[in-house]
């Protein structure tokens, strides 16, 4: 069998005296699209953090690719692991081509201009995302939306092997959610790309997803297939509010609604 794409083994992790993560275990398989799913505060954002190698934890490890982090090089690690955050800061003003550009530095040298190639893949990533029409703008010209899929056509451009998202459809319509699931979903079957995404979405996340992990207080409530992960006394335990578990008559996905009680009878 072969390694998983990513190995959590009882990692833990505080900020100060504040524990974030407790004592995880968690395998991503190669090749599957992961929902990372689970309530605020559950350590969505510093699980992929420390996947990516941007936090080390304070106990356990974590292994990319079948090799511990700790034996990455970080020029080798930015080949094969890229990340959209949920924030984005430049101190220079970019431009939107320059941005996606980014991720091509990993495959060349510290002072190797931008190549043939490097812009072609540049470009064929913003194709992909829609942001083709943006090349010449900066960043801060831009709505959040658009924002969110110039950072995805940037980690397109990096030719990862694992693709770590922390929400990626925050502040895109209902279109360009779809189509971004629909682009990532792609990209992780023609390129053999493994997929670990932060999501809020449910419904999204059951249609898009093969594997789901659901996080609660700092550690794996469930993970696995959708029967096993995504019902109702699983979710309405995590989530802390009642959850309606339905299925789609014309698709035979599942659809998840909350429940909420009118009348002054509270939520």
């Amino acid at each position: 069998m072969a390694d998983p794409a990513l190995r959590f083994e009882a990692v833990s992790f505080a900020y100060g005296p504040r524990p974030v993560l407790t004592g995880l275990d968690l395998e991503v398989p190669a090749g599957s699209f992961c929902g990372l799913l689970g309530p605020n505060g559950a350590g969505k954002s510093t699980l992929l953090q420390l996947a990516a190698g941007a936090l080390r934890p304070r106990a356990g490890q974590v292994s990319v690719l079948g090799r511990p982090l700790a034996a990455w090089g970080r020029r080798e690690l930015a080949r094969c692991v890229a990340v959209v955050p949920q924030r984005f800061e430049l101190a220079f003003p970019f431009s939107v081509l320059e941005v996606v550009l980014l991720g091509r530095l990993p495959h060349r040298g510290p002072l190797a201009l931008d190549s043939a190639r490097d812009l072609e893949l540049a470009r064929e990533a913003m194709r992909a995302t829609e942001t083709l029409e943006f090349a010449g703008r900066r960043l801060h010209e831009l709505s959040g939306g658009e924002w969110k899929r110039v950072l995805v056509a940037k980690a397109l451009a990096q030719e990862p092997r694992v693709l770590l998202l922390d929400e990626p459809a925050a502040e895109l319509d209902i279109r360009h959610q779809v189509a971004l699931y629909e682009l990532v979903d792609r990209v992780r079957r023609e390129r053999e790309v493994t997929v670990l995404a932060a999501m809020h979405e449910l419904n999204l996340a059951a249609a898009y997803c093969d594997r789901f992990v659901l996080l609660r207080d700092g550690a794996v409530a469930r993970s696995g297939a959708l029967e096993e992960v995504m019902t109702y006394q699983h979710l309405t335990a995590a989530f802390g509010i009642d959850i309606y578990v339905g299925v789609n008559e014309l698709t035979g996905h599942r659809l998840f609604t909350p429940l909420v009680r009118r009348g002054g009878e509270g939520a």
